[in-house]
C-alpha cells in the first residue's frame, strides 16, 4: 500500500511522467492505470459472472417457483430444501448449498420495503384539490382546501369556487376554529399562492399574503417534497375521501353559494364546523 501511495503522489501531486515511474518499477501500463484510477488496491475483478453449469439453467425454474409462494399462506411456501428436491425429480445434479445460495439471492432481491409512517401531535399537512359538484343540477368543477392533522387523523376540508391568497387566509382561520387551535407545524406543497419562487432543494421564496398569514398565526412551515412519501400518501389519501364520499353539508344559513359549503370530519363525524344545525346538501 506503501507503494501504491508514493506512486500516485509522484504522478498526480510531483508532475512525474509515467513513463519514468515504468522505467523505475516495472509496472505495466495497465497497472500503472490502476494504480492511479484507485485510491486502494481494487483487488480482483470478475469480469464475466461466474459459470454455474448445474443451477443456471434451473434459475428460472426456482424463480418461478419462488413467484408463485406469493400467492399462498407463508406457511405453505416452499422452503429451500423442497425446493431442491423438486428441482432434483426434474433433473437437477447438482447440491443443495446452491439452490440454498440460489433461493437466498432471490429473496434478497425480492424482498419488500416498508417505509414507517411517523406523524407526531401538533402538525398538519395542508394542500388543494378538485372535485366534481353537482350545483342547483348543474355538475361543475370546484376546488377543495383539505388539512389534516395526521396524529389524530382528523380532516377538515372547505369547498370553495377558486385558488387564490384570499381563499386561503379564510380555509386556514375555519380550519383553525374548527380544530380549536393552531398547529405547530404545517407541510405544504408548492402551491403558487404560497411559493413566489424555488431557489434550492430545500429552499423557497414565499409569498407576501402566505408569510402575513403566517406571521398572524406564528406555526412553522414545511415544503412538501416529491420524494417526500409518508406526507404525500396522508395528504393524498384524505383528498381521496374528499372526492369519493358523497354527504355534503351546508352552514346553518343555507346559502346556496359553494364557497360556503364545507364538511369536516372529526372522530368520525362530518359536521359543520360554525356550530348550530346542518343540513344535507346533496343526497347520498
Amino acid at each position: 500500500m506503501e507503494k501504491w501511495t508514493e506512486i500516485r503522489r509522484r504522478v498526480l501531486v510531483e508532475g512525474t511522467s509515467k513513463r519514468q515511474i515504468q522505467r523505475e518499477t516495472g509496472l505495466s501500463w495497465p497497472t500503472l492505470e490502476k494504480v492511479l484510477t484507485h485510491g486502494r488496491p481494487p483487488g480482483y475483478r470478475r469480469t464475466k459472472p461466474y459459470p454455474k453449469p448445474k443451477i443456471g439453467p434451473y434459475l428460472d425454474r426456482i424463480a418461478q417457483i419462488m413467484e408463485a409462494d406469493k400467492e399462498v399462506p407463508r406457511k405453505q411456501r416452499h422452503t429451500a430444501k423442497r425446493i431442491f428436491e423438486r428441482i432434483r425429480e426434474e433433473g437437477y445434479e447438482g447440491g443443495y448449498t446452491q439452490v440454498k445460495e440460489a433461493v437466498r439471492a432471490f429473496r434478497r432481491t425480492k424482498r419488500e420495503v416498508f417505509v414507517p409512517l411517523i406523524h407526531r401531535p401538533g402538525e398538519a399537512q395542508v394542500d388543494f384539490g378538485q372535485a366534481l359538484v353537482k350545483e342547483a343540477g348543474v355538475l361543475r368543477k370546484v376546488v377543495f382546501f383539505v388539512m389534516v392533522l395526521p396524529h389524530s387523523d382528523a380532516v377538515f376540508v372547505q369547498v370553495f369556487d377558486r385558488e387564490c391568497t384570499e381563499v386561503y387566509w379564510e380555509a386556514h382561520r375555519r380550519a383553525f376554529e374548527f380544530f380549536g387551535g393552531v398547529p405547530c407545524r404545517i407541510t405544504y406543497d408548492n402551491a403558487s399562492v404560497l411559493v413566489a419562487a424555488i431557489i434550492g432543494p430545500h429552499e423557497r421564496n414565499l409569498t407576501r399574503g402566505f408569510l402575513e398569514l403566517k406571521s398572524h398565526y406564528l406555526f412553522e412551515t414545511h415544503s412538501r417534497y416529491g420524494t417526500d412519501l409518508q406526507r404525500n400518501l396522508t395528504i393524498v389519501s384524505a383528498e381521496s375521501r374528499a372526492r369519493t364520499r358523497r354527504a355534503w353539508w351546508k352552514t346553518s344559513s343555507g346559502t346556496p353559494d359553494s364557497t360556503s359549503w364545507y364538511r369536516c370530519r372529526r372522530s368520525g363525524v362530518w359536521r359543520s364546523s360554525t356550530g348550530g344545525s346542518s343540513r344535507t346538501a346533496a343526497g347520498t
